[in-house]
Order: structure tokens, then C-alpha cells, then sequence
């Protein structure tokens, strides 16, 4: 058995290689797929917005002895809302309780309550009644970030990769990422706060980081793929998709595992739960990134240019001249053995002519003896 070196030696050179790109219609067939069923669990289930998007009341109590919940729940069920209400852990020595908005009479009632079951004063328990307008600035200019954001990236992969397709490839896998992320918290009903919309925006930038990643060996690979008859696009793409995957896999796995320590660890077993919103936006928002990088984006890539006359047309020249459509799978050194010689231009010889006896060296006349 290969090492994990030795595996990614023989995918960059080609001597191993996954048909990736071969299946892409399958690849794009599922993410179709996966954006309708987020689409439809965020229309049958909605979302889940937190007390800064609908509005209502927060108690928060800081250096407790006992984070028992047990006591706020009692609190909240006296006063009748022990229905649409949050407790939420707070480090080791506090927690945070969110509720339906209340008169100022009940606020001041429910924190003397609080105080008194965690035998603490009054002035101790912090109270806040949260309007929902704050929630839907937040939201309204993280919906003008993103349209700035996608427009942003449309036009500068479009200038840097000098080609439409490849932007047009890369804005498809981010709104894969965005529908299969917020679909995600849909279906599981997963408090979407204002730090999750942050999270929503950071996935972005690392989705296209790995895609940019993959279209830069893309367009290293067929800069010239008009130039040489052996090789199709499409199967040179899939040949920089397995260059590019073990890179793909190591970032995926240093960006993860920070966010997995964050989300398992401080969130779950410590019960840091002010930390459960972004990093479960960011650990799923990167899984989703990084298949739409290495299966998504590539296949669309690959299925527009195939419809184009450049590209189309090649593709349709090479499989005439090998008299079938069979795959072959490309390998560096043959790929770069073959650009070269067939991109060489042929060497100019000048025909030879007769100079005549004018060329000829002149004889030395010899002295008499």
C-alpha cells in the first residue's frame, strides 16, 4: 500500500488518476440536486432567526457559582414563557437566557426572579430588550456584501483567467455552497445569528480560494490545448483536478480542524455556546467548498467550454483522429513532450548554392631557389 506522499507523487504525474471530470454531468446532476432540497427545506422549514432578527428580551448572568438551568427554566415557566425561550451556556460561570419581548414591568419582575434563584442582586442580572431592526440592518447589508462580493469576483476571475466560463464555473460552486450551507441550517433548525452571517460571508472567500487553486493549474495545463491533437480538454482538466487534489484535501483538513476543535470541543463538551453559530457556518460551509472546488466547479467548467466552437471543436478533432471517443488519461511528461513538439516551429534551411572558382583560396606563389 502507497503512502500518502507516493499516492499524491502518482496523481501529479498521472500514473494514478480518478475520472472526475469524466463523470462530470453526474457532479452536476447533484448539486442541482442538493440546492433544490436546501431550497425546499428553507421554504418548508424556514430558518431559525435568533432574538437579534425577531426581536424580544435577554437576561444575562455572569459569575455564578451554579450554571444549573434548571432555576431560569423554573423563573421562565412562572412567568408563562417557558415556550419560544433560549438558555444558552455562557463559559463556566454564566448563561445567557433569550425570550419573546416582554412589557418593562415583566422584565423588571423576571430579573428580581433570576436574581433570586441564583442568589445573586438584582443589579447583577443584566437585562436588554432587543428590537428587531438592529437584526434587519444586519441582514440588509450583508446582502448588499454578498451582491458587491459576487460581482466583485465575476469580473476579476474573468480578468485574471481571461476567460468568461471559468467565472461563470466559480459563482455556480459559490451559490452551491451558499443554498447547501443555509439548507443545512434549515434542516436541522440551527439558530441563525449575526455571527452565522459572518459565517456564511467567510465561506465564501475560502470556496473561491479553493477554486481559484484549481482553475490556476486549469489554465497552466491548456493555455495551449489547441496547439497538440493527443489530448482533450476535459481530460486535461481532470488531470490538473487530480494535481491539485491532495492540496485540496490538506487545506480542507488544517482549515477544519480548528474550526472541529471550536465547534466539538469549546462549543459541545465545554458548553460555550456563543460559539456554536459561526463555527458550525464555517465546518460546513468548508466541506461544502471543498467538493464544489474539486467536482462542481471543474464539470461546469468543462461542460460550457465544451459547448464552445474553440473547444468544441477540438475536442471533436481529437476523437477523429483517434477514431473513438475512449478517455485517455493524460500524464505530465507525455502532455509536456507533446505541446513542445508540436508547438515547435519547424526549422528554416536556406538552399546551398555553387560560389564558383571566385571562392576558392588563392595559391601563395613560391620563391625561386
Amino acid at each position: 500500500m502507497m503512502s500518502f506522499a507516493e499516492w499524491g507523487n502518482a496523481l501529479y504525474s498521472g500514473k494514478k488518476s480518478y475520472g472526475i471530470i469524466e463523470a462530470r454531468k453526474k457532479w452536476l446532476l447533484v448539486g442541482l440536486s442538493l440546492i433544490l432540497i436546501a431550497v425546499a427545506a428553507i421554504g418548508i422549514r424556514g430558518m431559525n432567526p435568533s432574538i437579534e432578527f425577531i426581536g424580544g428580551s435577554q437576561f444575562t448572568l455572569s459569575s455564578l457559582k451554579d450554571t444549573a438551568q434548571a432555576p431560569a427554566e423554573a423563573v421562565l415557566k412562572s412567568h408563562n414563557l417557558n415556550t419560544g425561550t433560549k438558555i444558552t451556556q455562557l463559559g463556566t460561570s454564566g448563561l445567557r437566557i433569550q425570550g419573546p419581548e416582554v412589557s418593562v414591568e415583566e422584565i423588571n419582575s423576571i430579573r428580581a426572579d433570576l436574581a433570586k434563584a441564583y442568589n445573586v442582586e438584582a443589579n447583577e442580572v443584566d437585562a436588554t430588550k432587543i428590537g428587531p431592526s438592529w437584526g434587519a440592518g444586519v441582514t440588509q447589508k450583508a446582502l448588499q456584501s454578498l451582491v458587491i462580493f459576487l460581482l466583485l469576483v465575476g469580473s476579476l476571475m474573468a480578468i485574471y483567467f481571461r476567460s468568461w466560463p471559468m467565472s461563470v464555473a466559480a459563482l455556480f460552486a459559490l451559490t452551491h455552497d451558499m443554498f447547501l450551507t443555509a439548507g443545512f441550517f434549515a434542516l436541522v433548525q440551527a439558530e441563525v445569528s449575526p455571527a452565522t452571517v459572518i459565517g456564511f460571508l467567510t465561506i465564501l472567500a475560502y470556496s473561491l480560494y479553493d477554486t481559484v487553486v484549481v482553475f490556476d493549474r486549469v489554465r497552466e495545463l491548456t493555455g495551449k490545448i489547441t496547439a497538440q491533437t493527443e489530448f482533450t480538454f476535459a481530460e486535461m482538466v481532470n488531470l490538473a483536478v487530480n494535481q491539485t487534489l491532495v492540496r485540496s484535501i490538506n487545506t480542507s483538513i488544517v482549515a477544519l480542524l480548528p474550526v472541529g476543535s471550536i465547534l466539538f470541543l469549546g462549543a459541545i463538551l465545554l458548553g460555550a455556546g456563543t460559539l456554536i453559530d459561526i463555527s458550525l457556518a464555517l465546518f460546513v460551509g468548508m466541506i461544502a467548498g471543498t467538493l464544489s472546488s474539486v467536482f462542481i466547479a471543474p464539470s461546469t467548467l468543462v461542460i460550457i467550454e465544451n459547448k464552445r466552437k474553440r473547444i468544441g471543436g477540438h475536442t471533436q478533432k481529437v476523437h477523429a483522429l483517434r477514431g473513438s471517443d475512449e478517455v485517455v488519461v493524460p500524464t505530465q511528461e507525455a502532455m509536456e513532450v507533446t505541446v513542445e513538439s508540436e508547438s515547435k516551429e519547424p526549422e528554416i534551411v536556406s538552399p546551398g548554392r555553387h560560389l564558383g572558382q571566385a571562392a576558392q583560396p588563392k595559391s601563395k606563389k613560391r620563391k625561386k631557389k
